[in-house]
């Protein structure tokens, strides 16, 4: 497979050495993990964190004569994440073996695809954010294939320091492996890059997505180059598992190389793997060519033969990708496109937002989610799934502040009541007693009271509105915070003017 990189790096993006500017190259190989309930090739189950060896079929555990039978549904899954990635799809395509030997790896091959694809060239747009002021300019990334292939065991190193222990739930588990041209020329653009694929996997449902689960992860191909000069030579970084350690290993790597190169010696193609302890980049191995694997057509398999309406079908029941659903947002409901796209991310957020704006003020209740909300489900670790807050409880609480039953400030109360303990706001503000007071005979008595008690400060302010501020505070307290602002405010204006 042979890459150019014509597009040369903004001014921005080059890298300064000793002997001029340096401009990075990146590429990406992703590994996505098929949404599927059964692996590629056999019935054994697929699902997370189950007991070692308990998912393994005699297929997976490379049984002699042991015939593999291609799940469908992951072949239907690829195509869909092709469609999404404006790809072409292959209506022809094949299995190979690709050999080498490891101990997680029962068959000794893996079976993959390599010169016939299920799914080619395509391309997505892609948005890096820069701290500072520095303007977004969208990046055009290309796709150069999506292959289908099984992933291999687990190797684990820490249970004993004599031995090596195989778990192989994880060998046979379909994975969609999507190989970008080398058109990154930033770690931003890099980051931005996988987040978008994340999106759309997420959006399509053919991968959730989950870095840290290792269902999505990212294998960065790093080199460096005079600008717009001749490829230098790359180091792939190994299975790197967040967005910020692809910024990291990225950053690292490119001036690990600099260092070398302008010190009179030469890169070694080579694969590495990132430490986010120390954050720098290490040898693994040196890095295998498609010859070293010795790919052959599996003679198990007979090549896939898709029918174009499959494809067509599959195509017809597309759902609404991140960034059509980004473009509704800002159109439909006065969004920012910064807040439009937080809340698009997913799936499960996008659908939050519009059940929460359905019939309210969609910036209202695009500002209590990402900011109280997600303020707090940072601070408390957790996902809006692994969350007891519902969308239906934060449009009732936001009808409760509109409606005057409760202020903005008893409302952070009963927020903060509904997320540790789940529950409705009507529940919460009657069994705590917090209704607003609006009986403007009772605020008007508690008003009197203040200004009675506080005759000098009713002098100074009556020289210094400004100092009202003072009394507002005094009645709110009087009233538990009951009191409605707007009113306590009104009367006071009123008294002391």
């Amino acid at each position: 497979m042979t890459f150019v990189a014509p597009r040369v790096a903004e001014p921005a993006d080059l890298i300064p050495g000793e002997s001029g500017d340096w401009e990075l190259i990146v590429g990406m190989e992703v590994h996505a993990q098929v949404a599927s309930n059964s692996k590629l090739f056999s019935g054994a189950a697929t699902g997370y964190g189950a007991a070692p060896n308990t998912q393994v079929s005699l297929v997976d555990a490379g049984m002699p004569g042991m015939l593999p039978v291609v799940n469908e549904y992951a072949v239907e899954q690829a195509v869909r994440t092709g469609l999404g990635l404006n790809a072409q799809i292959n209506l022809y395509s094949r299995f190979d073996r690709k050999n080498y030997f490891y101990v997680d790896l029962p068959q000794g091959y893996q079976i993959s695809q390599f010169e016939h694809p299920v799914v080619g060239e395509g391309e997505i747009v892609v948005e890096p954010h820069y701290d500072g002021a520095r303007e977004t300019v969208p990046v055009t990334v290309g796709i150069e294939r999506l292959h289908l292939e099984q992933d291999a065991g687990k190797s684990i190193h820490d249970l004993s320091p004599d031995e090596t222990y195989v778990d192989l739930n994880r060998s046979g588990v379909a994975l969609m492996e999507i190989v970008s041209k080398p058109d990154m020329r930033s770690p931003e653009e890099a980051s931005a890059y996988v987040e978008k694929l994340r999106g759309i996997v997420r959006a399509l449902g053919t991968c959730d997505g989950d870095m840290e689960k290792g269902n999505l992860r990212a294998d960065v191909n790093v080199s460096v180059r005079k600008p717009g000069g001749k490829l230098g030579t790359r180091c792939e970084i190994k299975n790197v598992n967040s967005l910020r350690f692809i910024r990291q290993a990225i950053n690292y790597e490119a001036r690990r190389q600099i260092e070398i190169l302008e010190g009179g010696g030469k890169i070694d193609q080579e694969t590495r793997l990132f430490d986010p302890v120390k954050g720098e980049t290490r040898t693994m191995r040196s890095k295998e060519d498609a010859h070293d694997y010795r790919y052959f057509p599996d003679p198990d398999l007979l090549p896939l033969q898709l029918d174009q309406a499959f494809v067509d079908g599959i195509k017809a029941t597309l759902p609404e990708l991140p960034e059509q659903r980004r473009d509704r947002f800002v159109e439909t409901y006065g969004l920012s496109t910064y807040d439009a796209n937080v809340l698009t991310d997913d799936v499960e957020t996008a659908g939050f937002f519009e059940t929460v704006a359905a019939g309210r003020d969609a910036k209202t209740a695009a500002n209590w989610i990402t900011v109280e909300l997600f303020g707090r489900l940072n601070k408390a670790g957790q996902s809006l799934g692994e969350s007891k807050f519902t969308a239906e409880g934060l449009g009732q609480l936001i009808d409760r502040i509109s409606d005057d039953t409760i202020s903005g400030k008893i409302a952070k109360t009963v927020f903060e009541e509904m997320f540790e303990n789940g529950g409705m706001p009507d529940t919460i503000i009657e069994a705590k007693g917090l209704k607003q007071v609006t009986d403007m005979g009772a605020i008007e008595a508690m008003v009197d009271e203040v200004l009675a008690a506080n005759p000098a400060q009713v002098e100074k302010a009556k020289e210094n509105p400004k100092l009202i501020g003072f009394f507002v505070g005094q009645v709110m307290k009087a009233s538990g915070g009951k009191a409605n602002p707007g009113a306590v405010n009104k009367i006071l204006r009123d008294r002391l003017s």
